[in-house]
């Protein structure tokens, strides 16, 4: 009984350096994943938004924080930085196909 306690204890080990997570802990989400559910938050659209809708949702979104209108230019490399990732994620008319 004692082996297979330690035996069990050094699998959990093993899993902790293979994995870098314990086994009982709950994966994390893919970074890419978070960082394109930030930008679908930041510009305001759903999943399944498309080019047109990603597109006014950045441009309403740049009327407010433009420089010009009191807002940062670190903001609008954020909205900027979002609209890209959006529109890199869409499916190209090639892959529709």
């Amino acid at each position: 009984m004692l082996k297979l306690v330690w035996l069990v204890i050094l699998a959990v080990c093993a899993w902790r350096l293979f994995f870098g997570r314990w086994p009982w802990q709950r994966r994390l989400p893919a970074r890419r994943s978070f960082a394109k559910a930030q930008a679908q938050v930041l510009l305001g659209v759903d999943d399944g938004a498309d080019r047109r809708e990603i597109l006014d949702a950045h441009r309403r979104l740049i009327t407010t924080v433009h420089p010009d209108r009191g807002g940062s230019s670190e903001k609008v490399h954020e909205a900027n930085a979002a609209r890209d990732m959006l529109l890199a994620d869409l499916p190209t008319e090639s892959q529709e196909q």
